[in-house]
């Protein structure tokens, strides 16, 4: 089944237990909260056809908004082709070409997970299609896998507060103000969300924590006894219960016409302010630079991140 540009996702928003040791999610149990129906944005397959390929002098076969579905007949459509030369290069995290192997798609392939969030998505000439859509380019682009590359991204948030330790209001919308750890990410210079691949067989919940404490904290750098300290913080933190925010397609500049880029997105609240609020932010891995952030609509953000916080702030009651 091909989904169309226009179809609404409805995301129920769950109360998940996940511990550092890899506990399935789980569902929300009567008398949790919740962040209700998630709208679909206007034009939810815009940065996917972005005019120039990121990292690279491609430009994409403009893609209008009316000829986006797959289910539109456009005989004229004439997508360039592009895989990155990091990719053909045979990396460890990246396929082989079609036509060399014969991937498993909508399934779990060995460990690696090919199924789609979006449900059954098509495969045409051996290739998986975006299932939302064209996008004005084929191949794999950056992205390492055919069809669905899956992620996950940590969001961790705590209270904006003054020198007594009181919440602090936006002035506009009497809204106490919460802030998020933010990085800058080297590749494109925008501002996102902490958060990266999941490793193939791993548990989305190990992903969350490994991506934050390499990329917000540096981890990998520090020294044992720093390293200690932050995993205790981390298990505080990451070990109580959080909430999905968002699980399912991401409209990336990275897609292509045969692989597209998946989240699931968790929010971590520091309630309190003494778990990773006290440790000193530092960047590594993927991440030029790392801080807190106030939560406001303003605030531009790479991809899809900006909705994800929209959501979290709704959750929390906080100012958007």
């Amino acid at each position: 089944m091909v989904f169309s540009s226009s179809r609404r996702h409805w995301i129920s928003a769950v109360r998940l237990a996940i511990s550092l040791f890899g506990l399935p999610l789980t569902t929300s149990t009567p008398g949790a909260s919740s962040i209700g129906t998630m709208s679909s944005p206007a034009c939810p397959h815009v940065k996917s056809r972005c005019p120039q390929y990121p990292e690279s002098t491609i430009k994409r076969f403009t893609v209008p908004e009316d000829k986006v579905d797959w289910d539109e007949k456009w005989p004229q459509y004439s997508p360039v082709s592009h895989t990155a030369p990091a990719v053909l290069n045979k990396p460890i995290w990246a396929d082989p070409d079609i036509g060399s192997f014969s991937p498993n798609f909508n399934a779990v392939d060995g460990l690696v997970d090919r199924s789609s969030f979006e449900g059954q998505y098509k495969v045409e000439n051996g290739k998986p299609l975006n299932p939302r859509g064209r996008t004005g380019l084929t191949g794999r682009g950056l992205l390492g896998r055919w069809g669905p590359n899956h992620a996950a991204d940590p969001i961790v948030t705590r209270w904006k507060v003054d020198a007594s330790g009181a919440k602090i209001h936006h002035s506009a919308s009497k809204k106490p103000i919460l802030q998020f750890v933010s990085i800058k990410r080297r590749d494109c210079g925008e501002w996102a969300i902490p958060g990266g691949m999941v490793d193939p067989g791993e548990q989305v919940s190990l992903t969350l924590q490994r991506e934050f404490s390499e990329e917000a904290l540096n981890s990998l750098s520090l020294k044992q006894s720093e390293k200690e300290d932050i995993h205790k913080r981390i298990q505080k933190l990451f070990g109580s219960a959080g909430f999905q925010v968002y699980k399912g397609y991401v409209d990336d500049p990275r897609n292509t016409d045969n692989a597209w880029m998946e989240t699931v997105a968790v929010n971590f609240h520091d309630e309190a302010g003494n778990s990773v609020s006290e440790l000193p932010l530092q960047a590594g891995d993927d991440a030029g630079q790392v801080q807190w952030v106030d939560v406001d609509s303003s605030f531009s953000l790479y991809a899809s991140h900006s909705h994800f916080l929209e959501l979290v702030a709704r959750e929390r009651k906080a100012h958007w």
